[in-house]
């Protein structure tokens, strides 16, 4: 798609985060939504996800004896980001883990939400749990930008500054026209953002209202874009049940190594310990010259040696190029470290750029 505009056009209202664009007749999607997200706010549709509910007085422990973080710390609106794995350590889901007070929900991956049910009413027996597919039946929209917590304020009724305090997965039940709506922090896309949660029926009047508020509604072409230039994973995409959470840099968000025991935590804690950290492959962010994005699973190689492949690719307007992440061997993880990549019939230079790009 063309845009009849100069990169010196466009800068953004955060000097010091994010360089001036650049804007090129290569860019592939709406640059004003693009630029709305980045400056103001974007509201993004996340009806699609799983979601489950666990009830009963024992949902906190029942889920932290499976889960990779601690669970059985989290009180009444408190939250957290999880994996759930094999004995061998390796991934059956990421989760988004929001204790209510009276409930727990989970934010999960659809395609994964079957085999998540079925794991979990194996591994229940005396412990006093109800759980409960309500994907069908509560849908979820995502508020992402510098000026969400404004827009979300504006739509739930909770103070912005109260919004502005809250820590990661912090979440609260909310009045919008006599429903029951949950506000959830969730930085998407290494920016302020909000999860919100309503039942299934009102979710398009929620989302017209959360963008007369001022949240633009963006394409996935854009989102897409967003989350690779945040080097934020997806599941079943960057991820999958061979993935081994630090393969993927989930170490820091989603494993604790204090809270005990945990499927998988023997293999965790053996590369931690033995291993010093190391797992054989990284998934990094490329940046690639020229002006064609790779195909997902495109061969990334170091002098002519096959060392990794593409997860996903996008047009980065912060690099003013193609963007990948890329799981690459462990020695080309550092940023800088130069790799050539497949971009059609031909090999693109690249190189190992650090991840969020666009940061100081």
């Amino acid at each position: 798609m063309a845009v009849e505009h100069t990169g010196s056009e466009h800068t953004s209202k955060h000097p010091g985060r994010f360089p001036a664009f650049d804007v090129t007749n290569h860019m592939p999607f709406p640059l004003d939504q693009y630029l709305a997200v980045r400056q103001t706010s974007g509201v993004f549709d996340r009806s699609q996800r799983g979601r489950m509910a666990l009830r009963g007085a024992d949902r906190l422990g029942f889920l932290h004896a499976l889960l990779t973080n601690d669970v059985a710390g989290l009180g009444a609106g408190r939250g957290c980001y999880a994996a759930f794995l094999t004995p061998q350590g390796r991934m059956i889901a990421d989760l988004r883990v929001f204790e209510l007070g009276d409930a727990v929900l989970l934010d999960v991956h659809r395609g994964t939400t079957d085999a998540l049910l079925a794991r979990f009413d194996q591994m229940l027996f005396s412990e006093d749990v109800q759980i409960g597919d309500v994907s069908g039946s509560f849908g979820c929209v995502s508020v992402q930008g510098p000026l969400s917590t404004g827009v979300v304020g504006a739509v739930s009724h909770i103070d912005p500054q109260v919004l502005g305090a809250w820590e990661p997965y912090r979440n609260a039940r909310a009045d919008w026209r006599g429903e029951t709506i949950i506000v959830a922090r969730a930085d998407e896309f290494a920016m302020p953002g909000f999860l919100v949660f309503a039942p299934m029926p009102v979710v398009p009047d929620l989302a017209a209202t959360i963008g007369a508020a001022g949240a633009a509604a963006v394409d996935a072409e854009v989102e897409e874009a967003l989350r690779i230039e945040a080097g934020v994973p997806a599941f079943l995409v960057d991820m999958d049940t061979e993935t081994i959470p630090l393969e993927a840099g989930l170490e820091t968000t989603a494993v604790s190594y204090a809270k005990g025991c945990f499927p998988g935590q023997e293999v965790l804690v053996r590369i931690r310990d033995r291993g010093h950290g190391r797992v054989a492959r990284r998934l990094v962010g490329l940046a690639i010259s020229g002006t064609v994005v790779p195909a997902r699973g495109a061969l990334v190689r170091s002098e002519d040696k096959d060392t990794g492949v593409v997860t996903s690719a996008a047009w980065s307007p912060v690099l003013g190029g193609p963007l990948a992440l890329a799981y690459v061997r462990r020695e080309l993880a550092e940023p800088g470290c130069a790799v050539t990549v497949v971009v059609g019939d031909a090999w693109a230079d690249a190189r190992v750029v650090r991840l969020p790009v666009g940061r100081d």
